[in-house]
């Protein structure tokens, strides 16, 4: 069964077969979306928004009220006026970041942080309720990033591993809490309002076999066929961050944060826009009978941050709407530390500035 298991996500084509599986499969959900889950007075931070999943789960919670933020490489400012029109909000605002580029990150912790963008900004007083780090890529090669890492490592997790850690640096969240550089430091929180962080994560975090940490951080070339497996090991070291923040931000069994990941299953998104040109038109019919639409796959995601189910809860993985345990490998409390360690220490190599930004 193990060895089954770890080959479920090791190319395109067994890739998709498991995603169109797993959406006939019976799942008892954790709860429900309903319409009463409201986000009035809510400020909701949604990275990677301009399409696909990210730009449906920004529509849904701009509908429930939420003040939202699109954090995103393209579609500046268009795509937040398509939100605005479709949920019916004014309330919607879109920033530049390239999460490629740790100077990007670091560019839109400032104008997160700035009292105005050009007069409608978020604004210094829009604290983040909610943050939901959506931004993800399916390379069809390795490509160097600006630091000369590996794009797809440095997107799908290390970028999320500077951004939150940042954010919490600079106060941004609503509850003002502090950096934290060592598991055993304390949050002082001073707000009983308690912020969540919901990473959009993947099944295929459980297809590899082990944490390869003595290649951490090291660029790797690649081709179209091995893309696949590096995105589940990638899910992997995000959701084994997820597990290892909700600890260092909740010591004492003390909830300041709701660190909550999930799975939203196959989705019929652009993420696939880099598979070679023949099998576009087989993976677009393929996507449009069997994947969900990313307004049907945004619903877990948009329930993590409206329902009241998850107030005060630390930790908490979803499957498409089902609650499950996470790999046992990311749940390892000295895999959690030992991935936090090297990217603290890589975050510092590549960044002069760090710790004093």
């Amino acid at each position: 069964m193990e060895v089954t298991r770890q080959k479920k996500y090791n190319n395109p084509v067994t890739a998709t077969l498991t995603g169109i599986s797993d959406l006939f499969r019976k799942h008892v959900p954790a709860g429900e979306l309903k319409p009463s889950d409201r986000l009035e007075g809510k400020t909701v931070l949604v990275d990677g928004s301009s399409s696909g999943l990210g730009f449906a789960i920004a529509v849904d919670v701009a509908r429930r009220g939420a003040r939202v933020i699109m954090a995103c490489r393209s579609g500046v400012p268009e795509m937040a006026e398509k939100v605005k029109k479709l949920s019916g909000s004014p309330d919607v605002h879109i920033l530049h970041v390239d999460f490629s580029d740790i100077r990007s990150i670091k560019q839109l912790v400032v104008n997160l942080r700035s009292p105005s963008l050009c007069g409608d900004g978020p604004g210094e007083g829009s604290k983040i309720d909610i943050l939901i780090c959506n931004a993800g890529i399916v390379p069809k090669e390795s490509r160097k990033t600006p630091q000369g890492l590996e794009e797809m490592f440095m997107v799908n997790y290390f970028s999320k591993f500077i951004f939150v850690n940042l954010l919490i640096e600079n106060q941004c969240f609503s509850n003002g809490g502090t950096a934290l550089p060592d598991r055993n430091s304390k949050l002082e929180i001073g707000n009983s309002n308690i912020p969540r962080i919901i990473f959009i994560a993947s099944e295929s975090h459980r297809n590899p076999e082990k944490f390869e940490w003595n290649d951490f951080g090291k660029y790797r070339d690649y081709k179209i066929g091995k893309s696949i497996e590096l995105y589940g090991y990638y899910k992997l070291l995000l959701t084994t961050f997820s597990v290892e923040l909700s600890r260092r931000l909740n010591p004492d069994c003390k909830t300041n944060f709701s660190v909550l990941s999930m799975c939203p299953g196959p989705v019929n998104s652009n993420i696939a826009r880099e598979a070679p040109k023949a099998f576009i038109p087989l993976l677009k019919t393929v996507f449009g009978i069997f994947f969900k639409s990313p307004a049907k796959a945004a619903i877990p995601a948009v329930y993590l941050a409206a329902s009241k189910d998850f107030n005060g809860i630390p930790f908490d993985y979803l499957f498409l709407m089902s609650r499950k345990e996470v790999d046992e490998k990311a749940a390892d409390p000295e895999n959690g530390k030992r991935l936090w360690d090297l990217s603290q220490n890589l975050w510092k190599e590549l960044d002069g500035s760090y710790r004093h930004y």
